[in-house]
């Protein structure tokens, strides 16, 4: 069940031109690389990009930072959803590895599943500190993977 924070969260995740205010506003980045959310719930976020002059590298295949922002990306928004019921709690990426296995080309999906996992993180911050480490897979447009990620989140609730 997704509580109502998380929904107007989605709802401004999912809205074509809130979206990309809120990345304009919050990751400049991600703005013009062309992030995009492609699904938002409580387990599971998917981000896309796709490869263009912007973010390719002199290979013809995306650029691994921009892979590293979209994998990051789908974890973090993940995390960020979960925050909206708690209000004031700080996340931080702590951590990450990266394994690349097939050249980037076209369009990249990056899938975290751990959604559940970061919502008890969260939750668990509210009292101490947390950690948790979460996966990212990066599949193209043949579904093949293209790379792995970890990123390794701390939260702290503030007072």
């Amino acid at each position: 069940m997704e509580h109502q924070t998380f929904l107007q969260f989605k709802q401004r995740m999912l809205n074509p031109l809130r979206y990309r205010l809120f990345l304009f506003a919050r990751l400049p980045l991600a703005f013009f690389v062309g992030l995009k959310v492609q699904t938002l719930n409580p387990e599971t976020a998917q981000v896309s990009v796709r490869l263009n002059w912007l973010n390719k590298n002199p290979f013809k295949s995306m650029y691994f930072a921009v892979l590293s922002m979209a994998a990051e990306f789908s974890t973090g928004v993940l995390a960020f959803a979960h925050i909206q019921q708690y209000g004031n709690t700080s996340m931080l990426v702590t951590g990450m590895q990266a394994k690349f296995t097939k050249k980037a080309m076209g369009k990249i999906t990056f899938t975290c599943e751990n959604g559940l996992a970061i919502a008890q993180a969260i939750a668990e911050a509210q009292k101490t500190a947390s950690e948790i480490t979460c996966q990212a897979e990066g599949k193209d447009e043949a579904g093949n993977v293209v790379a792995v990620f970890s990123f390794t989140w701390s939260f702290r609730g503030r007072k």
